[in-house]
């Protein structure tokens, strides 16, 4: 099928479509991106919530019942979920979609699972892409559901309108919640399982972290304010200066369906900030960005690699050269460098 009638049906809601779509920009198939790139000029309309955590969690739970609340609004809502893939088979479980049964027959619910195929950052390098093609399906919202991340695997930040980090109490990582990373990129708190002992300690860490934050900033910690905003788990922002988001804590119970009204509403209230303050089209530049330094790292490791064979050998014989002391990888990594950034041989 011609990219531009792939596209044409895409943007006419085909769901079959869209799902050949999607697989083919997963399996990195060249007409795939002909056909992204007519859909591009239709996008932009979607809101991106990414949802990242430590693995268990709750983040698949948690999808589930924001699906659900969307829906209920009138929503139309796409979900990526990421699931982590074997280093050793190659595969991946994909049991996001199983969680998620209760929407497969609803129309306005377009999931698709992927295995994340050696990509750091808690994402699949397709992520991206297929957040493309569910806007352009026009999807009014994407939630971006990431593989459960450690400390430094946040790349979900690059891609996301709104980030909701999801914490649990009893995992054993206090420590973790004042980690640099993790402070930056949230956009919302929840505090999921907040039914189980040690809820209020994960909630005092987090408040914590925040507090540090204010003092690196330099601004006056107002603790009545910041006690009702805990209290009740909804936005702060009403309280602080022009300009700057704090972000709130959410206690919920997504098997039970607690609190998750009130982490819509959070996440809502962040969109509003955004519009409110230009934020929002910050954002926006800074996806550009990502995506295309994405697309430029790819494009120019796959000339890299192609002249690296066509010079000096297939990558496996020139790792093991240097392997075996032969070689210098600094030294052939800059001629290789020099040679991509000049004329290649026997041009004028």
């Amino acid at each position: 099928m011609a990219a531009g009638d792939l596209a044409a049906r895409i943007l006419a809601g085909d769901v079959r479509a869209a799902a050949r779509l999607m697989r083919d920009l997963d399996d990195r198939l060249p007409a795939a991106e002909a056909a992204l790139r007519s859909l591009l000029p239709r996008t932009g309309h979607a809101y991106v919530v990414g949802l990242t955590g430590a693995p268990g969690a709750g983040k698949s739970s948690l999808t589930d019942r924001l699906i659900a609340h969307y829906r209920r609004a009138g929503k139309t809502v796409g979900v990526v979920a990421v699931d982590p893939t074997s280093p050793f088979t190659g595969g991946a479980i994909l049991g996001d979609r199983i969680r998620m049964q209760d929407h497969a027959l609803d129309e306005g619910v377009f999931i698709r699972s992927l295995g994340t195929r050696g990509h750091l950052g808690g994402l699949s390098r397709s992520t991206a892409e297929l957040v493309q093609v569910m806007d352009a399906m026009g999807k009014d919202v994407v939630l971006v559901e990431t593989v459960g991340v450690g400390q430094d695997e946040i790349e979900v930040a690059s891609l996301a309108h709104t980030v909701v980090v999801v914490s649990v109490p009893g995992l054993g990582d206090d420590v973790q919640a004042i980690k640099a990373g993790v402070l930056e990129i949230a956009d919302v708190f929840a505090v999921n399982k907040a039914d189980r002992d040690g809820a209020d300690r994960a909630v005092r860490d987090l408040q914590v972290m925040l507090e540090l934050r204010r003092t690196v900033l330099g601004r006056p910690v107002d603790h009545d304010h910041d006690a009702a905003h805990r209290l009740h788990g909804t936005p702060a922002a009403a309280a602080l200066p022009e300009g700057e988001w704090e972000p709130p804590i959410v206690r919920t119970v997504a098997v039970k369906d607690q609190g998750v009204e009130e982490l819509a509403r959070a996440v809502e209230a962040h969109r509003a900030f955004l519009e409110r303050s230009g934020g929002l089209r910050a954002r926006e530049v800074a996806r550009a960005r990502a995506g295309f330094v994405t697309v430029l790292r790819e494009r120019l490791l796959a000339g890299a690699l192609a002249r690296l064979e066509a010079e000096m050998g297939h990558l496996d014989a020139v790792a093991a050269r240097i392997a075996a002391r032969e070689a210098d990888p600094y030294q052939l990594a800059e001629e290789l460098a020099a040679r991509l950034a000049g004329p290649a041989e026997g041009t004028p």
